[in-house]
């Protein structure tokens, strides 16, 4: 096996996505500290676009601009936030995951100006976020506040606060830390108050499935815990075939003894109607599991929430 002596990282071109793409570089480096790295930043139409992404082919278009970079041999790798990455179809032909970096904070965090907390939150008060998963979740346990429409990325969202565009916003924990913005967060919400969207947290590693030399390389940098709850949820969304507009959250955890769970819901947009499955792996490898959660959900009428919504 040869390793390569460059590798080419192709990544969305927002500072969140930036700072990843230096959390692999850095990790890779340590690895193996004669390869060089170089980043292809590219503009994807799900960062251009601010309006409802369902007319813009939902989570693929946070992807498709990079994917295509890859296919094309622009470059070698991409970083992709499995989170924005479509489960309800395949990865585009001749790619594969190469690896799962290990997971950060799954949790959502809440920002409010002058540091009130979720339950402090007076009635009326504007919650600036676009996720139906988010939406959904405050809908049943905070009916009091108004969800309001926020797209763009985690700095361009604290700009619009900070203009009045809302009265709080609800980011990704993780992802506030990697663009060293933890100074804003007011509150660390528990799974418990808003369960995460599925991938939350995790970095995927994407190659072409013939740069075997490629992989073997990356590999390397892989978490095995993380790999069997990506493997999970990522089945449980494909059986599902959740979209965009899907309110649905979960997340697996693998435990220290080596357990794995995966809790799930899917929702109303309204929040009215929450379904909700708990299992736990036993002897199931972590795709059927995935499976077994999902099939569960389906029992109880998923299948008929998630297609009443447009997408």
């Amino acid at each position: 096996m040869s390793a390569p002596e460059l590798i080419r990282i192709v990544s969305r071109d927002s500072p969140m996505a930036l700072a990843q793409v230096e959390r692999v570089r850095s990790e890779l480096a340590a690895l193996r500290p004669h390869i060089r790295t170089e980043v292809v930043p590219v503009k994807t139409t799900g960062d251009k676009w601010m309006g409802d992404l369902a007319q813009v082919e939902g989570k693929g278009a946070f992807t498709k601009e990079v994917d295509a970079a890859l296919l094309a041999g622009q470059a070698d790798l991409a970083v992709h936030c499995v989170k924005d990455v479509p489960a309800d179809r395949p990865l585009p032909a001749g790619t594969v995951f190469a690896a799962f970096l290990k997971r950060d904070d799954i949790r959502d965090a809440l920002v409010h100006p002058t540091g009130l907390t979720l339950d402090e939150l007076p009635e009326g008060t504007r919650v600036g976020t676009s996720s139906v998963r988010r939406i959904a979740q405050l809908a049943a346990s905070h009916p009091h506040l108004n969800c309001v429409p926020m797209r763009g990325n985690a700095n361009r969202r604290l700009d619009k606060l900070a203009a009045g565009d809302a009265d709080a916003l609800l980011l990704a924990a993780s992802g506030l830390k990697r663009i060293g913005r933890t100074d804003v967060i007011t509150e660390i919400l528990p799974t418990e108050v808003m369960m995460p969207p599925i991938g939350a947290g995790i970095l995927a590693l994407q190659c072409r499935e013939n740069d075997t030399d490629l992989i073997d390389t990356v590999s390397g940098l892989g978490h095995p815990d993380t790999h069997r709850e990506a493997t999970a949820e990522r089945m449980f969304l494909h059986v599902l075939q959740g979209h965009c507009n899907s309110p649905i959250a979960g997340y697996a955890k693998a435990e220290r003894n080596g357990e794995l769970s995966l809790r799930a819901c899917v929702f109303t947009p309204d929040g009215k109607t929450v379904l909700n499955a708990h299992e736990w792996a036993g002897p199931l490898d972590p795709a059927t599991l995935g499976t077994s959660v999902a099939v569960a959900l389906l029992r109880q009428g998923a299948r008929t929430l998630i297609d009443s919504l447009a997408h």
